[in-house]
Parts: C-alpha cells; structure tokens; sequence
C-alpha cells in the first residue's frame, strides 16, 4: 500500500488522473470554488448517499447533504481544503481514499487553519464514479468548536 504525499486540490488537469482520482479531484474543485452544481454532479444522487462531518453531523440522502453545502457555501466564511497523507482502494465498483486536509477558514479577519482526518468513497455507477459516503472529524476539540461557531454565523 502506497501513501500519497502529492495533494488533490480540485486544480489538477483534467485528464492527468486516472478517473477515480479525477473525481476525487472534481469534488475539491467543486468545495473550493463554491460551486453547488459541480457539487451535485460529484455526488451520487440517491437516499443511499451519507455524510459525516464537523459541520452538519451525519446527513442521510443527496437532498439533505447539499444543505450542508448550500449552508457552508452561502456563508460569509471562507473554507478552503486539500487533501493530502492519503492511501487509496480500489475494486471494480467501489473507490475510496483515507487520508488528511488541510486547509483554511477565513472570516473578515479571522484565520483558522483547518487539519481534518477524512475518508471518501465513490461508487461506480452508470459509467461514472460517484461519491456515496463521506467522513471528516477532527481531533482538536477547540479547533471543532472554533469551525462549528464560525460556519453558524458565529466568531
């Protein structure tokens, strides 16, 4: 098993990736930029999709794991993330990734640097690899209570 040190941004070249790191790579272009339709073409549509994170606890089907999104995305926070210190798996339809993001939320003049332990899982699925499960959690408490306050409109 090999660990991947480069990081997955979002800004790697179409076509540069194989296609389930590409739609690794999709899901941060669509978190960094803000961007709920890229967000909603990432993920699997279905109630079969789930979500575990510090923001939203854990969200069951596509419609209440956008609100998450929509909420983070139409705040006046800024958060940003890579991921990076990952181990990837594969079969023929399933595709998941463990590792580490790392990242920042900003607010007026506000910087929180973000370190979050994360697994995300596609599903192959019409041709396609599809996200159907993520969870992200982080192990410093003030740190988790800092992002939880920000993103909720708090300081």
């Amino acid at each position: 098993m090999k660990t991947e040190q480069t990081p997955i941004t979002g800004k790697e070249k179409k076509g540069s990736l194989s296609p389930d790191l590409q739609a690794l790579s999709d899901f941060y272009a669509a978190f960094n930029e803000r961007d709920i339709m890229k967000m909603e073409q990432n993920w699997e549509q279905s109630d079969e999709a789930v979500m575990d994170n510090p923001v939203g606890g854990i969200m069951r089907g596509w419609a209440n794991i956008k609100a998450v999104y929509e909420r983070i995305f139409g705040g006046m926070s800024r958060v940003e993330v890579e991921f990076y210190d990952y181990t990837a798996f594969r079969t023929s339809e399933i595709f998941f990734v463990v590792g580490r993001e790392r990242g920042t939320l900003k607010k007026e003049d506000l910087t929180l640097e973000l370190q979050i332990r994360t697994t995300r899982v596609f599903h192959f699925i019409k041709n396609n690899w599809k996200q159907i499960h993520h969870h992200g959690s982080m192990d410093d408490t003030e740190l988790l209570e800092k992002y939880q306050q920000v993103l909720k409109g708090g300081r």
